[in-house]
């Protein structure tokens, strides 16, 4: 069995600082941390981590550094991509020592974590909240998934390959949709596509691939439809995603709290 948790959207900025006025996002992100090792011996090995974007609030090379130190404690490898709050340079620099970044150009990469190739794709445009493919990470997801015939892939990009209806989300979401599901529309083999961006989790098909967003561990987004909906955020803590594979895929929420119990039923 290969295992890959998910956190998403954590938002680490300087010591001192809350987000917005108002999250502790460190706070929150050392409780997930405590929460996935408390529960290590349940859910057995966990083969690395990924993180899908927004790791920064504000894209400093503290906050990185600051997230670094508080998911020390899980002792694994952490593979990461950028979101629109993120620096593509700064993390360049944090994260050189996991080895998967080229030295210039989009934050692509590929790592074969046991049986499962695990891609990660840059969706970041500088200075604003929207997200694009650029024609050479296309060229890149299409040139490894023409390489693998039919082995099993999980696709990590920050941005959500699917329309949310949260209309301010939607606004600044990925704007080449088409381009990935064409080519995903070709491949035989299993795929899961996994993004964060919208604090919450939402399941759905991509060309009958199964398509789902994390939670973020410091806030949320109401699923609130109406064109006149609040901007803005939720104060609730969320969790992160847990990817299994077993010849087949299964992904599981793991909340940041577990409440009492078990009571015998």
């Amino acid at each position: 069995m290969t295992t890959i948790l998910q956190i998403s959207d954590t938002h680490i900025i300087p010591k001192g600082s809350l987000v917005s006025n108002v999250l502790d996002t460190s706070a929150s992100l050392k409780k997930l941390v405590i929460r996935i090792n408390k529960i290590r011996p349940q859910i057995e090995n966990i083969d690395c981590v990924l993180v899908s974007g927004d790791i920064s609030d504000d894209g400093s090379s503290e906050s990185y550094e600051r997230f670094k130190l508080i998911l020390a404690p899980l002792l694994l490898p952490i593979y990461v991509i950028p979101g629109n709050h993120d620096s593509r340079e700064n993390m360049r620099k944090a994260f050189l020592g996991s080895g998967i970044f080229q030295k210039n150009g989009p934050l692509n990469w590929h790592k074969k974590i046991g049986s499962v190739n695990l891609i990660g794709l840059d969706t970041l445009i500088e200075g604003q909240g929207g997200g694009i493919l650029l024609p050479e990470s296309l060229d890149f997801l299409k040139e490894i998934i023409n390489k693998l015939k039919s082995e099993p892939i999980i696709i990590a990009l920050h941005h959500p390959p699917f329309k949310t209806d949260i209309k301010f989300m939607d606004a600044i979401g990925l704007k080449n949709i088409n381009a990935l599901k064409n080519i995903l529309s070709e491949y035989k083999g299993e795929i899961r596509i996994v993004c964060g961006h919208i604090h919450c989790m939402m399941v759905t098909n991509l060309n009958n691939h199964i398509a789902l967003s994390a939670p973020s561990p410091c806030s949320t987004f109401s699923y609130d439809t109406r064109s006149n909906a609040p901007v803005g955020f939720m104060n609730i803590e969320d969790g992160c995603l847990l990817h299994h594979w077993n010849n087949g895929f299964n992904s599981i929420r793991i909340g940041l709290s577990c409440g009492s119990g078990p009571f015998p039923f």
